[in-house]
């Protein structure tokens, strides 16, 4: 039926589809529908709930609303650091999508450290030549180079090419 917990995978799934073709309108009903059915199946505090809120803000830091965007990351992010542990793969998502909104608003010094803890789980936990952790190291160049670093982010974005052209 309509209120299964199954269902609130496919809305995310349609969503981030839509997010992929700028029909942000068309996600935004999707993923508040999702929210609201994984909070009633699963809880305020599940880490299936957390899914569905980072897949909200990065559909509000999508739409520059960071406002919006920013509570729902910390908390997917709290909930996954309390249900999974600090370490765990699926904390470094809210981490770096966190992360891309500081260096997106010009906060660097905010952005900086949560990439640089999402690098450090993805290279424990996914491994080195992982797409997720190409993913980071691109994030990471791309505010070194705002930052005015050009050596740093040249090693970067060379690493993370290296490891796309590998795995992908």
């Amino acid at each position: 039926g309509s209120e299964h917990p199954v269902i609130a995978s496919s809305l995310n799934n349609l969503a981030i589809l839509y997010c992929s073709q700028g029909s942000f309108e068309r996600a935004k009903p999707l993923l508040l529908r999702a929210l609201r059915l994984d909070e009633q199946v699963y809880g305020q505090e599940h880490p299936e709930v957390a899914f569905s809120l980072t897949n909200l803000a990065e559909l509000y830091r999508d739409q520059g609303l960071y406002d919006e965007a920013e509570p729902l990351y910390q908390r997917a992010l709290r909930i996954r650091e309390q249900a999974l542990g600090h370490e765990h793969p699926l904390v470094a998502h809210p981490l770096n999508g966190l992360a891309n909104l500081y260096r997106e608003q010009g906060r660097y010094e905010q952005a900086e450290p949560l990439y640089q803890r999402a690098l450090t789980i993805r290279y424990r936990q996914c491994g080195t030549q992982h797409p997720e952790t190409a993913e980071t190291l691109h994030d990471l160049a791309r505010l070194h180079e705002l930052r005015n670093r050009p050596d740093q982010a040249l090693k970067l974005y060379q690493q993370a090419l290296r490891i796309r052209e590998r795995r992908l």
